[in-house]
């Protein structure tokens, strides 16, 4: 299974790199002039804004963001030489501007943002290799940034994978970790083949591209928190030790396993195809350093491997309660980060609105970012968690409390009714064995001797239901103490 993992990467690579031989060979104008362009947009924009046209100095904003920003390749390339964060820092610029020309802002707000954005563009431009015009970079730093895309975009599908693929480990069902590889596995195919459709037969618009990574941001946000709405509920099972096995083999019906495959695809699809571009760019821009770039896709594909195993196996040693509420801390932690994220992949495709909330920071790596949409939908998620966490940690244990009493005692009336029964029976025998102790012959003794041998047996029956009686009052008690635990 790690070898086909394995070939699945350098299957990844080869495409990737297809990919980038062709763009390394179209060259094109340097960051700086594009940098000049798309300050032009927004300067347009400005002065629409002044004159009143207000969908139109939005339209030139959006247009110097899909077609400048994002359609020149400087949001990519911002994203492989400088940060992620860089660029999500430039992306929420223009959203600000959008913001502010969406809610009123004064013309002086709005022309002060605009230049801001056309400086820090400005700067950035002067930190990218330039394209074909032979900038030259040292093979280490390519291959850092080669190492860094891979490690950092496929940190959250390693942990989506390996946290499900330890989960039905734990529980005995290894026999259905395929389906999360199978999942995993489809979603590289995947990415390859959108990565191919949007270079060069759907030349999908930038809006395009952000509404469908909003999307499937959106699909792995609802299938994550299933997922970690499902693993909260197993908290439960590791306070009855003697139902693990029963309880986890039902519910992994056909329906939960497709979600927990599905969970994997995304997690994977979620920045597959993105990342591919990534490395189209980085290559592009790598001159004679080819190599570097393959070798730091090499090395940080073997740490996220790494990182598979370690979680995947080393969680085996973990108590069962404290892993299924790790487990499922994290995953719903990806689903509230995917969730701010999508709300604002969708806002840049300008497909929902971006209503600002002045006095939110943005905080990238919980998917926080200042608009209400975003922020409303992440409150839903605090507000469902909880409510899941009471349900499943107090309500149904002690409705669960309820049901086993009742049961106990139902338990303990039948015993009673049946010591009282054998009883009964005991006494009719005591008295036949009386009336037949002054009579002789061999069938009366063969009666005595019967009578007896009841006797016996119901005192030994009688001694069993005893012990089952008490040993119920143990077992209800010990059960009780459990729950009040918690």
């Amino acid at each position: 299974m790690l070898f086909k993992r394995m070939s699945c990467v350098a299957i990844v690579a080869l495409i990737s790199l297809s990919f980038a031989s062709r763009a390394h060979a179209e060259g094109g104008r340097g960051w700086q002039e594009i940098a000049h362009k798309i300050e032009g947009m927004l300067n347009n924009g400005g002065d629409a804004y002044a004159e009143g046209r207000i969908d139109n100095a939005k339209a030139s904003v959006s247009e110097a963001y899909f077609n400048g920003f994002e359609g020149s390749g400087m949001e990519t390339a911002v994203g492989v030489y400088i940060s992620t964060d860089r660029k999500t820092e430039l992306e929420s610029m223009f959203s600000d501007i959008r913001n502010a020309m969406t809610s009123h802002a004064s013309v002086d707000d709005v022309k002060k943002k605009i230049g801001l954005l056309a400086q820090a563009l400005e700067n950035d431009a002067r930190k990218l290799p330039e394209k074909g015009e032979g900038k030259k970079e040292p093979s280490y730093t390519t291959f850092f940034n080669s190492f860094i895309i891979i490690l950092r975009e496929g940190f959250e599908a390693i942990l989506v994978i390996s946290a499900i693929s330890a989960y039905l480990a734990k529980t005995g069902q290894k026999g259905k970790v395929k389906t999360v590889y199978k999942g995993a596995g489809l979603a590289v195919i995947a990415s390859i083949f959108t990565a191919i459709l949007l270079q060069t037969v759907i030349r999908i618009s930038g809006a395009g591209r952000e509404a469908l990574e909003g999307i499937t941001m959106l699909f792995a946000t609802a299938v994550l928190f299933y997922v970690s709405y499902w693993l909260i509920t197993k908290i439960e099972v590791a306070r009855w030790q003697h139902y693990i096995k029963s309880k986890v083999e039902s519910s992994l019906g056909k329906g939960n396993i497709f979600a927990l495959g599905f969970a994997a695809f995304l997690a994977v699809y979620r920045e597959g195809a993105e990342t591919i571009l990534f490395y189209q760019a980085l290559y592009s821009g790598a001159d004679a350093h080819g190599s570097a770039v393959i070798a730091g896709f090499a090395v940080g594909s073997l740490f996220l491997i790494g990182l598979f195993i370690l979680i995947k196996y080393g969680s085996v040693r973990i108590p069962i309660r404290p892993f299924f509420a790790v487990t499922s801390t994290l995953l719903y932690y990806l689903a509230f980060t995917f969730a701010g994220k999508g709300i604002r992949d969708l806002q840049e495709a300008i497909w929902i609105s971006a209503t600002p909330v002045e006095w939110l920071p943005a905080i990238s790596f919980l998917g926080i970012y200042p608009t209400w949409e975003g922020v409303l939908l992440q409150a839903i998620l605090i507000l469902a968690l909880i409510a899941a966490i009471v349900y499943s940690l107090v309500l149904r244990p002690y409705k669960e409390m309820i049901t086993v009493t009742r049961d106990i005692s139902h338990i303990e009336s039948d015993i009673k009714n049946l010591h009282d029964i054998l009883d009964d029976v005991s006494q009719h025998a005591m008295i036949a064995h009386g009336l037949a102790g002054g009579v002789t012959g061999r069938e009366v003794d063969e009666i005595r001797k019967h009578l007896a041998d009841i006797d016996k047996k119901i005192h030994e029956v009688t001694a069993h239901l005893d012990k089952l009686a008490q040993g119920l009052e143990d077992i209800f008690a010990e059960i009780e103490r459990d729950i009040k635990r918690g």
